[in-house]
């Protein structure tokens, strides 16, 4: 409670510090435009020889906030020259206009010689900025800054209903759906750490909500990294500056100019497919240091975007305060055209940085910066020559210039090392936890508008302040209960879609409470032991303010043929508003597959035993309960214990009914054939009382503390398991006897280019005395002998009980996704956005020795269906193949 305490303290400390400096501050405002007097959006504005920087909005509006004195402002826009002009702020009370123009930059090809050559002279300056891109990627190991983020989503149109079938709400309408804003300090450190202590947020609309804003969030945008990840496809973006740029771009130089000192050179980056996952736009480089000096880049349709139609980044780079040796990001904007299933919009995302403090440069001087030389035999003064001819001679001189950076990393070790030792030990940042990327504490939504007005580097645009002023003035109204239950009238409106595909759902949005009835599909089951039946299931779920849930799920399942009524009750409760603690109780009579975790789904077995006559699920009845708790008591470890006690009974088939009889085939008996149980699975009844203990744990994972709760974001590392399973004898009449252990490892890999990789390995087995063991307490191997798979990560060959063990055994899973690296550059499958992956099953057990299925397949057609053929492998020989169909997003 102190150290809550303390951080409020210390959060409304900085809140008052904030508003008392700006309210001793003179206000500059005014607008930067293009030589036709439109706006300049998000072009940069800083202070010259300090850390203060903006950037204008939408409309080229800026402000700054400076005591008396008198500044040099250094006005920037990608493409246009720079302007530095000197204001003066009379008083600290005052408020002065400053509008500025910028022109076009005159990029000139006659600040270099071109010699003769067949080769654009923008492809030496590649090749030495591909030399130097590892420097530069590592060139600052840490610093300290302010990020000032604004996120804005807007629909331009919406479609009345998804799919023809699912009927849009009564609340999404064209114009701004999402409109927010963040002011953070952020610390970063290298290899590309970046933590992140929110000062404040907004949201339109929201008066409660956080801002979803994360600097973290464009780690994958940096252009000195071989790939560049979007965010908006499953593949990576091969850099202008990449190792192996030159195989997936052309470049020409269009010309070079002086800015500030430095000679500046603007190069157009062509693709040399369309196929290849490339940018096309302008790329900046800075001669002799070859670092980038801005980006303006595009990523179209032909770049196999996810839902987008255009993505267009932006970003400038300035000398960091007190290390002007090393350059930091100034501004970046990410801008988008989406469009998806009927909707079409727009939006972006815009990052100022300012206040840099703590710049700790990797060294204290950059490695020495060659130029190019004047070619061989040129007069004194003849500038140099940048083309790379076609000659060895100047490729080998090019090579000759390759920085040194033997040490580099060691180096950066070393100075990350210095900046953490560095760090104020009251510094909210540096009492970060390890694996916490970003921390918003309670209050940070609580600023009022005054605040905003003096905190926000960006002025807001005319339509964002009317959506503020619209939206938070009406928040009372559309939060109130006559208003929700209004929306809730039309939302909860029973449809054909929703009964047949997404199930019913009636809300009480006032009261944070909802009922969910499952589509008729789930609800309509057919199977040989019970012939049709009526799963009549229904979730009902309460929520808090504080995102403490319960949900409560009754089940009246009733067998038309064998005539059974089976009441069954599901809940589970979040018992914690903030950690993950959860405690769940299965009670009741249920029907139960002897495969609990079987891909053979109530609908897929239905479809095959009306129209096919196989009646591939087995199934017996439980009767009982099982209470769990499942809690994270440490970052990245999670733990689940159970405790259960059920009685089992044996099931028989009653049913016969066919939709489709297929001549010469018949159903078989409810009784599951096994290699290991030669004389049958028949068990008649027995009782089980078992307790379950599994341990997940996720090195390094990433997450964001916010004041409702804690939310996981990933690790690079595997998720390693153990769990535990036993059967206890004796208790409440238990006559069943076992211990099961398990140890698995599942890991999702990236290649770049080649796709990723999903792998999963399982070990395991029975040990010690056994008893009384059932046929339901085998270990079960999640198998298909159906055209419907509805997991790929399982079998999709393997019979679904023909080698269930109970004995040690060894499960092994391979998903390759290639991301269309190889159909993207055949023009129809390109088109159609098909993907290729490839899929590698292996089993092993005493009674089915070595067994593999390997597979190779088409996803993403249609966005969503995927279809796989696999042939299957039993110690070296042919044991079937099939096509498989399922969903593949």
């Amino acid at each position: 409670m102190a150290i809550a305490t303390r951080m409020r303290f210390y959060l409304s400390l900085i809140g008052w510090l904030l508003l008392v400096g700006a309210a001793h501050a003179g206000i500059i405002r005014g607008k930067v435009s293009g030589p036709d007097g439109a706006g300049l959006p998000f072009a940069n504005v800083a202070v010259r020889g300090s850390a203060t920087s903006t950037g204008s909005n939408e409309q080229g509006q800026y402000q700054l906030r400076l005591a008396a004195g008198s500044y040099q402002l250094v006005f920037q826009y990608v493409g246009y020259r720079p302007r530095t002009e000197t204001v003066r702020v009379p008083t600290n009370d005052s408020t002065l206009t400053f509008n500025i123009t910028l022109v076009p930059e005159s990029y000139s090809l006659t600040e270099v010689t071109v010699r003769g050559s067949d080769r654009d002279p923008a492809y030496a300056i590649i090749q030495h900025a591909q030399q130097w891109r590892a420097y530069h990627q590592r060139e600052v190991a840490a610093f300290r800054a302010r990020i000032y983020i604004k996120s804005l989503g807007r629909l331009s149109e919406t479609p009345s209903k998804i799919f023809g079938l699912i009927k849009v709400g009564p609340d999404v309408k064209p114009g701004i759906f999402y409109l927010s804003e963040s002011l953070s300090d952020i610390a970063f450190t290298q290899p590309d750490v970046v933590k992140e202590h929110m000062l404040s947020s907004r949201v339109s609309g929201d008066s409660h909500g956080i801002s979803f804003n994360r600097a973290s969030a464009g780690r994958g945008l940096s252009f000195y990294n071989n790939l560049v990840k979007s965010g908006f496809s499953e593949r990576g973006f091969v850099s202008p500056i990449a190792a192996n740029a030159l195989l997936f771009y052309q470049y020409e130089l269009v010309g070079s100019t002086q800015q500030n000192g430095e000679l500046v050179h603007k190069i157009r980056v062509i693709p040399r497919r369309r196929s290849d996952p490339v940018f096309a736009g302008f790329i900046y480089i800075v001669d002799g240091s070859w670092r980038l000096h801005s980006v303006d880049l595009r990523l179209t349709k032909d770049a196999q975007l996810d839902y987008v139609d255009d993505l267009h980044i932006e970003q400038l780079f300035a000398p960091a305060p007190g290390a002007p040796h090393a350059w930091v990001i100034q501004s970046q904007k990410l801008a988008v055209d989406f469009s998806a299933f009927g909707f079409k919009g727009t939006g972006y995302v815009t990052a100022v940085f300012s206040n840099y403090n703590h710049v700790v440069p990797t060294y204290p001087a950059p490695p020495e910066a060659r130029p190019l030389v004047p070619a061989p035999g040129s007069p004194p003064g003849t500038p140099p020559a940048i083309a790379p001819v076609t000659t060895k001679e100047l490729t080998r001189q090019i090579r000759r210039e390759k920085p040194n950076l033997a040490g580099l990393n060691r180096q950066v070790r070393r100075q990350v090392q210095q900046a953490r030792r560095d760090s104020l030990r009251h510094d909210p940042i540096a009492r970060m936890k390890k694996g916490e990327v970003q921390l918003i504490e309670k209050g940070v939504n609580e600023r009022d508008t005054t605040y905003w007005s003096q905190a926000r580097p960006v002025p807001l645009t005319e339509e964002e302040k009317l959506d503020y002023h619209k939206k938070d003035s009406s928040e009372v109204v559309r939060k109130s209960r006559p208003y929700q239950d209004s929306l809730d009238r039309k939302r909860n409106a029973l449809s054909p879609g929703k009964l047949l595909l997404t199930g019913y759902t009636y809300s009480n949005s006032f009261a944070k409470r909802s009922f969910v009835v499952a589509p008729i599909f789930n609800e309509l089951q057919y199977n040989t032991v019970e012939g049709y039946v009526l799963n009549a299931q229904a979730t009902y779920t309460q929520r808090t303010d504080d995102r403490r849930f319960v949900n409560l799920t009754p089940t009246l399942r009733y067998g038309f043929s064998n005539k059974q009524l089976q009441p069954s009750l599901t809940a589970n409760w979040q018992l914690d508003p903030v950690k993950l603690r959860q405690l769940g109780l299965v009670a009741g009579r249920t029907v139960e597959n002897f495969d609990r975790n079987s891909q053979l789904t109530p609908f897929i077995n239905t479809t095959y035993s009306l129209y096919a006559n196989r009646n591939y699920a087995k199934l017996y009845r439980r009767d009982g309960a099982e209470l769990s708790y499942f809690w994270e008591p440490v970052n990245g470890l999670t733990v689940r214990g159970a405790a259960s006690y059920f009685n089992r009974v044996e099931l028989v088939n009653t049913a016969d009914y066919l939709w489709h009889d297929v001549p010469g085939r018949a159903f078989t008996p409810n009784q599951p054939v096994a290699e290991e149980a030669p004389q049958g699975t028949g068990f008649g009844s027995s009782q089980a009382a078992t307790l379950g203990l599994s341990l997940s744990y996720k090195p390094g994972q990433r997450y964001i503390t916010r004041p409702d709760g804690k939310f996981n974001l990933g690790s690079k590392w595997p998720t390693f398991n153990v769990q535990g399973r036993l059967a206890v004898p004796h208790v409440l009449g238990a006559d069943v006897r076992y211990l099961l252990l398990q140890a698995s490892v599942r890991h999702a890999m990236q290649f770049g280019l080649l796709g990723t990789s999903s792998v999963q390995a399982v070990v395991g087995g029975f040990v010690g005395k056994q008893e009384g063991m059932t046929f339901a307490d085998y270990r079960h191997f999640s198998g298909n002998r159906t055209l419907l798979a509805a997991n790929f990560n399982e079998f999709q060959l393997l019979d679904y009980y023909q080698y269930s063990t109970r004995a040690s055994y060894f499960e092994g899973h391979f998903n390759h996704h290639f991301n269309g690296f190889i159909f993207n550059k055949i023009p129809l499958l390109r088109a159609l956005k098909w993907q290729e992956v490839l899929s590698f099953n292996y089993l092993h057990t005493a009674q089915i020795g070595q067994y593999v299925e390997l597979g190779a397949g088409v996803e993403h057609i249609f966005k969503v269906v995927r279809v796989d053929f696999y042939t299957g492998l039993q110690s070296g020989q042919r044991v079937g193949t099939g096509v498989r169909i399922g969903l593949g997003f």
